[in-house]
């Protein structure tokens, strides 16, 4: 069977700064040996790391983790900017999360990484026309991680979604690059209808815990949404909103809110 895997043509320092965690890992616990060695030690590159680890959480009896392997395989080799936009969630986690101290942290346990990750494979499957796998692979997400992301929605590079659990992302919303949500975010509808129904977060967007925004609505540009707040209406950009229904209550305090991941909106200046 030919290789899947692209060819290693140049050093890649991410993957080098992995592994030596990985190799440091092992020495510091023994017994997390297997587990580190299986999920990163024996590859050579971190798309097949994230293959691997793809297949290995998200097998069961219905499908088997070859199967799931050759498909996370075949991804990763025909779409580049599946690995890009890994690595740039990665440093996203890294730099913004202050409980993640390695690049291995959230390879082998941030579930908000890894079911991103399964969804940027699933989002291939649902753009190659096979949807039936795209499904699968969001049921099994939904099922593994508690965050259950539509394969047809659209997803920039550079996020972070932190702790995870309860994330609801719609089929029609769309998320820019370095976006910023914790838990129990949802990205829904506000009906039936079939058309166009889900929110559009802009670049550099915070979303707090437990915030909901509902319909075809914009949230512009390095704003923030407080915890808590259900967004209804479209939100400016570089501002703040909170509050059910939410409104503006000022200014987003800094011109990255999801890099700064400041959440606290008392000090914000009004607009």
């Amino acid at each position: 069977m030919a290789e899947m895997q692209p060819k290693v043509t140049e050093l890649d320092p991410v993957w080098q700064q992995i592994t030596r965690e990985a190799e440091d890992a092992v020495k510091e616990e023994p017994l997390m040996g297997g587990l580190v060695h299986a999920c990163v030690l024996h590859h050579r590159t971190i798309e097949r790391a994230l293959s691997y680890r793809f297949a290995a959480k998200l097998s069961s009896n219905e499908m088997s983790m070859v199967i799931l392997r050759e498909i996370a395989d075949e991804a990763f080799a025909s779409d580049p900017a599946i690995a890009e936009s890994a690595r740039a969630d990665l440093s996203a986690i890294y730099d913004r999360d202050p409980a993640c101290h390695r690049l291995l942290q959230p390879i082998l346990y941030f579930k908000g990484y890894q079911a991103v990750q399964a969804y940027r494979i699933g989002n291939w499957l649902w753009r190659q026309g096979r949807t039936d796998l795209s499904y699968f692979i969001q049921m099994r997400t939904s099922e593994i991680f508690g965050i259950d992301i539509h394969p047809a929605a659209k997803i920039g590079k550079g996020i972070m979604i932190d702790h995870a659990h309860s994330i609801v992302i719609g089929e029609t919303a769309v998320v820019g690059d370095n976006v910023s949500m914790l838990h129990s975010v949802t990205l829904g509808g506000t009906g039936k209808e079939e058309e166009d129904r889900h929110p559009k977060i802009g670049d550099g967007v915070l979303i707090g815990a437990g915030a909901k925004v509902l319909g075809n609505i914009k949230v512009g540009h390095c704003s923030r949404v407080a915890a808590g707040s259900v967004v209804l209406q479209e939100v400016p950009p570089c501002s703040t909103v909170a509050g059910v229904p939410a409104k503006v209550v000022g200014e987003a305090g800094c011109d990255q809110p999801a890099v700064n991941m400041n959440q606290d909106i008392g000090d914000c200046k009004n607009v």
